[in-house]
C-alpha cells in the first residue's frame, strides 16, 4: 500500500539529506519525493510517497519525528487530499504526427511547451493515472525523454497539515 507523507521541516541545509538517509538506513524505498518552501520561508514541506503496510508507516513516522529539524509528520493519502504530479514528455514529431500529438495534449488539458524540427515537448499535470495514460498514448510516437516531479499533495478544505 502506498502512503503519502507530508513532513514539515525547518528550512536548513542538510535536512533533506538526513530525512532521505533515514529511509536508506531502514531499507525503505522512497517511491516519490518532492520538496519546497512553504508560505513561511523558515519551513519547508517534504512530500514523500512510501510503499508499505501500516507497520512500515508507523516506524517511518516514529523515526521522522525523532529528527531534530522535523516539525510535523502527517499521512495525507486518500480521498481527503488533492494530489498532483507534473511531467514533461519529449516525443519524436514530424509534420505528419504533430497534429495528432496536439490533439492528445488537448484531450488531457496538457500544453505544448517546446517545438523543434524533430520533437515536441508536452507538459501535463494531474494525478498518477492521468500522467500514465498520456505517457502510454505518446509512446507510439517515440518518447525521447521524460521527467516527472513526483507527487505533491495537500489536505482538502480548510484543514491544514
Amino acid at each position: 500500500m502506498k502512503h503519502t507523507l507530508a513532513v514539515l521541516v525547518e528550512n536548513k541545509s542538510g535536512v533533506l539529506s538526513r530525512v532521505a538517509s533515514l529511509f536508506s538506513r531502514r531499507g525503505y524505498n522512497i517511491d516519490s519525493l518532492a520538496v519546497g518552501v512553504t508560505e513561511d520561508p523558515d519551513i519547508s514541506r517534504i512530500t514523500i510517497v512510501v510503499h508499505g503496510d501500516d507497520h512500515v508507516l508507523e516506524q517511518v513516522t516514529k523515526q521522522l519525528n525523532k529528527l531534530i529539524d522535523v516539525i510535523k509528520v502527517s499521512d495525507i493519502g486518500g480521498d481527503e487530499a488533492v494530489e498532483r504530479e507534473l511531467a514533461l514528455i519529449k516525443v519524436s514529431a514530424d509534420a505528419n504526427t504533430r497534429g495528432e500529438i496536439i490533439q492528445i495534449a488537448n484531450i488531457f488539458r496538457a500544453r505544448i511547451v517546446d517545438v523543434a524540427s524533430k520533437s515536441m515537448t508536452v507538459e501535463v499535470t494531474g494525478d498518477e493515472s492521468k500522467i500514465q495514460a498520456i505517457e502510454k498514448l505518446l509512446r507510439q510516437f517515440g518518447i525521447k525523454e521524460l521527467v516527472r516531479t513526483g507527487k505533491i499533495a495537500m489536505v482538502r478544505g480548510s484543514k491544514k497539515v
